[in-house]
């Protein structure tokens, strides 16, 4: 009975924790390719520089997620065709992931003893519109991450994995 209860608890652990494997490395290719994007176009002297920070926020960010997931945040569309999840779970966690990079910011500035409005909007590239050009860019690109999701919870995700990651059958046609 114990160790019933021991073996669910460690296959439950091993799930949470791939899922966490799965969101975590999808958000640091992101956010790498932002701070990388960006001491590009600063032309910073280390543009590899700020990756540490990349994955700092993602480890931060994905948990936020998996947390945001526990708490069946934007799952009320799950029942609708794809596109409506997948663009509605794009917008919430878009937003969820710029309200906590505000966050970020707030402290940082707080920290630093600078002033909170123009480190807000330093990351948004000294503008209100960059801030949203950013949003609608994070929006954007967790589309494909979101459709995978769904596309796993309707055919599971093994099959998923499986059509992507392993050998797929070839199907001879009958009808040639």
């Amino acid at each position: 009975m114990v160790s019933d209860r021991l073996n669910q608890f460690k296959d439950r652990g091993i799930t949470e924790a791939k899922r966490f494997f799965w969101i975590f490395l999808y958000l640091w290719i992101l956010l790498g390719l932002f701070a990388l994007h960006k001491s590009i176009v600063l032309n910073e002297p280390h543009p590899f520089y700020h990756q540490g920070f990349a994955v700092i926020n993602a480890f931060v960010l994905a948990k936020i997620m998996l947390i945001a997931e526990v708490f069946h945040v934007a799952d009320n569309l799950k029942h609708k065709p794809l596109i409506y999840p997948i663009v509605y779970k794009s917008a919430v966690f878009s937003l969820i992931l710029l309200s906590c990079h505000v966050l970020e910011e707030t402290l940082s500035a707080a920290w630093h003893g600078q002033s909170v409005a123009e480190k807000i909007m330093d990351s948004g590239g000294g503008s209100l519109i960059g801030l949203v050009v950013s949003a609608v860019i994070m929006f954007v690109v967790l589309m494909p991450f979101f459709a995978f999701r769904e596309m796993g919870r309707d055919i599971g995700n093994q099959k998923l994995f499986e059509q992507f990651f392993r050998q797929r059958r070839q199907y001879i046609s009958l009808q040639s």
